[in-house]
C-alpha cells in the first residue's frame, strides 16, 4: 500500500508525466481491444467479404477513439478538437505530405467506391487484383510484365492509396465488369469467303452468348448511371483486304477474367471448322512469290 501511495503521490506532483502514462495506459488498451475484435471476428464470421469489411472496420473506428483520446489528453478539453487537429496539421504537413496524402486516399477510396478488393485496377502503369486496402497502402496481385495476357505474374505489389489522387485509376470489374477484344483471322485469297463468314459467326455466337446475355443488362444500368451512347456487344466482323490475305476482325465482349482462355477456345473452334471445309477455305501465311527472274548475260573477253 505504502509504495502505491508512493507512486500516487510522486504523480501527483508530476502532471505532465501522470498525463503521457494515462495516455499511454489508454492507448495500449484501444490498441489490445482492436487486436482482441479483429482476431474474434476473424473466428466467428464464415464469410470472406463480410469479415474483411468487419476487421477494417474495427481498425477504423479504433484509430478515430485513439485521435480523440490523444486530443483530449493533450488539450484539457475535446472542446478543443478542431484547433488541435488545424494545429497539428499544420505543423506536419510538409514533412508528411505523402503519408497524408496516403491516408486521405483511403477514406476517398472507401467513401467513393473507386475500388473495393477483389476489383481487378490498373494505376500507376500496375495492373493486378486487389487483394487489401489499408488506412496506407493498396495491396495488388499483379498481372502481366513479363507474363502473357492476363495471367499473375506470382509479385504482390504494396501501392500508395496516394496515387488515386495523382492519376487514372483503370478499374475493370465496377460497374461493368466485361471487355471487348479481338483478334484477326488470315483467309487465303481464293477461299469460299461466305462459307468462312459463315464458320467464324456461328462460332463466336455459340461461345459468346452466355457473355453477350450477361453484358446486356449491365451494359443497360452503366448507360442509366453515365452520361454514354448506348453499345453493340454482339461479335461483329470486319473483313479487309491486304496484299498477302483476306483479313478477318473478330471484335466480341468476354468476361474480363475469361478473356485468354475465351480467345483460345475461338481459335480453336474456328481452326477445326476450317479443316473440316476440306480446302474450301484454307488460312493464309506470310508467303513471297518470286514473279520473274531476269536473264543474267556474261560475256567474257
Amino acid at each position: 500500500m505504502e509504495i502505491i501511495e508512493n507512486v500516487s503521490q510522486w504523480l501527483n506532483d508530476h502532471p505532465v508525466t501522470s498525463s503521457i502514462f494515462k495516455y499511454l495506459i489508454w492507448a495500449v488498451f484501444i490498441f489490445l481491444g482492436i487486436a482482441f475484435l479483429r482476431r474474434l471476428l476473424r473466428r466467428k464470421l464464415p464469410d470472406t467479404s463480410v469479415r474483411y469489411k468487419s476487421q477494417k472496420a474495427v481498425e477504423f473506428f479504433g484509430y478515430v477513439l485513439l485521435v480523440i483520446v490523444t486530443i483530449s489528453f493533450f488539450t484539457g478539453s475535446i472542446k478543443d478538437f478542431a484547433l488541435a487537429i488545424g494545429l497539428l496539421t499544420a505543423g506536419i504537413t510538409i514533412t508528411l505530405q505523402e503519408l497524408i496524402l496516403s491516408i486521405a486516399g483511403s477514406f476517398y477510396i472507401f467513401l467513393v467506391g473507386v475500388y473495393k478488393p477483389g476489383d481487378r485496377i490498373e494505376i500507376n502503369n500496375i495492373k493486378g487484383d486487389v487483394i487489401d486496402i489499408d488506412s496506407i497502402y493498396t495491396t495488388m496481385m499483379e498481372i502481366g510484365e513479363w507474363v502473357t495476357s492476363d495471367n499473375y505474374s506470382g509479385r504482390i505489389v504494396k501501392l500508395s492509396n496516394a496515387f488515386v489522387f495523382k492519376g487514372p485509376v483503370y478499374n475493370y470489374s465496377k460497374d461493368f465488369p466485361f471487355v471487348w477484344d479481338e483478334f484477326n483471322l488470315p483467309i487465303r485469297y481464293g477461299s469460299d469467303l461466305e462459307l468462312a463468314k459463315k464458320i467464324v459467326v456461328q462460332i463466336a455466337s455459340e461461345t459468346l452468348s452466355e457473355f453477350v446475355a450477361n453484358s446486356k443488362s449491365r451494359w443497360n444500368q452503366v448507360v442509366d448511371k453515365y452520361y454514354i451512347e448506348n453499345a453493340l456487344v454482339d461479335p461483329t466482323l470486319a473483313i479487309s483486304l491486304t496484299d498477302n490475305w483476306v483479313q478477318f476482325n473478330l471484335r466480341y465482349i468476354v468476361d474480363y477474367k475469361k478473356r485468354r482462355f475465351t480467345k483460345h477456345i475461338l481459335n480453336e473452334r474456328i481452326g477445326q471448322e476450317i479443316q473440316k471445309t476440306e480446302g474450301k477455305v484454307k488460312l493464309a501465311s506470310a508467303t513471297f512469290e518470286i514473279v520473274d527472274i531476269p536473264t543474267i548475260q556474261v560475256k567474257g573477253e
